[in-house]
């Protein structure tokens, strides 16, 4: 399984950005999928996942700005940030956890939110 991340980049606070994790392989549709980020510095943390169900659940610091979604038919997992903030700013990484024995990290992608 690979995970390919894509549409980082540098955005103004208050801007907003979507963020792409496509998926190879076959488990995409029974995988839970999550968006996490590492900052400079900061370990990594969770940001929002979504189960196979479309279930969902965030970080408090993104409530309300992020929304995370998954399109089972192109094996795509998404992340609408809105209301970006400088802290914000982090390398994103996407993650497939397929039945809670198999996880599978995407390569990351930049996320630089200045003015």
């Amino acid at each position: 399984v690979q995970l390919q991340a894509s549409g980082g980049g540098l955005v103004q606070p208050g801007g907003s950005l979507r963020l792409s994790c496509a998926a190879s392989g076959s488990i995409f549709s029974t995988a839970v999928m999550a968006w996490y980020r590492a900052a400079p510095g900061a370990q990594r943390e969770l940001v929002a996942a979504i189960t196979a169900g479309s279930s969902t659940n965030y970080a408090d610091s993104v409530k309300g700005r992020f929304t995370i979604s998954r399109d089972n038919a192109k094996n795509t997992v998404y992340l609408q940030m809105s209301s970006l903030k400088p802290e914000d700013t982090a390398v994103y990484y996407c993650r497939a956890n397929v039945l809670g024995q198999l996880f599978y990290w995407g390569q990351g992608t930049l996320v630089t939110v200045s003015s």
